[in-house]
């Protein structure tokens, strides 16, 4: 016991250790290493890896970049297609770009990139199995022990964790979990004629389920095609992406991946903090409830985290070390809390009224407007909510006649006692776990951890179309 007391006193200690180098974890490694901290960013698999996820870059995400970082933009969308479970198509053109597409692969191995350029070390490889403030591994109260499966013990003043929708780091804060949605995701290469056809313009089809949509994002000589819903309907997910994939006319054609993933929505009284431990993006299950976007509450999210980890590295006792974190947490509230409360609402009324809110957002212009102005970045959902005294009515009205006051998505829905409590037993599982018991083992799966499907923009310009069906999608009007 003396000579690992002895082996504990004496080992490195970092001001911040981050773990999880997706959009979250390398925008937190970036934004405390600018600040002249020393940073070690751990890594479970070696990059670049795929994560499943649309990979919409919409104008928060891009607003959040590091300087002179360049988008690996696979293509740049300038017209969306919506259609009602296959009906109803309508499409509208922007002569500005509306959002850009990226792969994630190339992307997160880009962030990381720019946060090792600014001075983070990176360890890949680096499977964390428990973080520790208190026993044998933490020779003081300023210090936390990240304790990986090898046995290594990896000691910082501050932690910031990253690592996913199944998060330890996240078990070991509480985070709680309100809404849990699964998506299915694949990558179709295309023939060049295909390709061509779907170029500049995506597809967004409100589904069959309550809260489901699915959609076709290209990128180059590849369609990536997904759909979305609630847990707990996963044989109609799979049938709805099977479906959905025949329709298009794009059955006959093989993926190079195929995948699955749960996101899940952190409920309002969620805490974000634990000692010097912070969360962030989908580890803190930070994103948009309605459209399920992931990135930019990632990058956002990870670059608080970020800042107000070097914060609490320098707090030299627990009651300052808490300040900082209430800070990090009321800063995160103020923001993408409040998104987040009005993404709930919306999602209460696409589930009920999906018929109305599509007919809303391809035929009146200042919903058109809205939708543009909040996919380019120019405002935010929130925002228009407290400044627009005709949505604010409309979405007061819907309070009254459902409840989303609870912070756990319009019914619970999709959410069981596990990710309620958010327990050890159910964070500790991987992704592909959690699908294959929500679909079935004969359904895709993969390893991927964050990300969501990217929510598309909108245009304001130009005329509306209708088309019989989404199989006539590639008719870019």
């Amino acid at each position: 016991m003396e000579r690992q007391a002895e082996e504990v006193e004496s080992a490195e200690v970092w001001d911040v250790v981050v773990v999880g180098a997706g959009p979250a974890g390398a925008s937190a490694a970036y934004a405390a290493a600018v600040a002249g901290r020393r940073v070690l960013l751990l890594e479970k698999s070696e990059l670049p890896r795929y994560k499943t996820c649309g990979g919409g870059i919409i104008g928060p995400s891009r607003d959040c970049l590091p300087p002179g970082f360049e988008l690996p933009l696979q293509d740049r969308v300038h017209a969306v297609t919506f259609s009602l479970d296959g009906r109803f198509a309508r499409t509208r053109r922007s002569r500005k770009m509306l959002f850009g597409l990226i792969n994630r692969p190339e992307f997160d191995a880009q962030l990381v990139e720019h946060a090792q350029k600014a001075g983070a070390e990176l360890r890949t490889g680096a499977t964390v199995s428990r973080v520790e403030q208190h026993g044998p591994a933490v020779p003081d109260r300023r210090t936390v022990a990240v304790v990986l499966a090898d046995g290594e013990t990896v000691l910082a003043r501050a932690v910031v964790g990253a690592d996913g929708s199944a998060s330890r780091i996240g078990a070991h804060v509480g985070v709680k979990l309100g809404q849990v949605d699964l998506g299915l995701e694949a990558e179709i290469p295309v023939p060049s004629s295909v390709a061509e056809d779907w170029k500049g313009r995506v597809l967004i089809d409100w589904g069959p389920m309550p809260g489901s949509y699915g959609w076709v994002f290209p990128k180059g000589d590849t369609l990536t095609v997904g759909v979305i819903s609630a847990r707990g309907e996963g044989a109609a997910t799979k049938r709805y992406m099977e479906d959905f994939v025949a329709r298009l006319g794009l059955s006959g054609f093989e993926p190079t991946i195929s995948s699955g993933h749960l996101t899940r929505c952190r409920t309002d009284d969620s805490p974000l903090s634990r000692g010097r431990v912070l969360v962030c993006g989908d580890a803190a299950g930070l994103l948009e409830p309605w459209t399920r976007e992931g990135i930019s509450y990632a990058l956002r999210s990870g670059r608080l985290a970020g800042e107000w980890a070097v914060r609490v590295a320098e707090a030299n006792d627990a009651v300052d070390a808490r300040r900082q974190a209430l800070n990090y947490a009321f800063a995160i509230k103020a923001g993408l809390g409040v998104e987040m409360a009005v993404g709930r609402r919306m999602l209460a009324l696409f589930e009920r009224r999906p018929g109305l809110l599509h007919a809303t957002l391809t035929g009146l212009r200042p919903a058109w407007n809205a939708f543009a102005d909040i996919t380019r970045g120019s405002a935010t959902l929130g925002g228009m909510v407290r400044s627009n005294g005709m949505a604010r009515r409309a979405l007061e009205i819907l309070d009254r006649r459902m409840d989303t006051s609870s912070g756990v998505g319009p019914a619970g829905r999709g959410v069981g006692q596990r990710e309620r409590s958010a327990t050890q037993d159910e964070v500790a599982q991987e992704p592909k776990d959690a699908t294959a018991e929500a679909i079935g083992p004969e359904a895709p799966t993969s390893p991927g951890e964050s990300g969501a499907p990217g929510a598309p923009g909108t245009s304001e310009n130009s005329g509306t179309s209708t088309a019989p069906g989404a199989s006539d999608a590639p008719e870019v009007v």
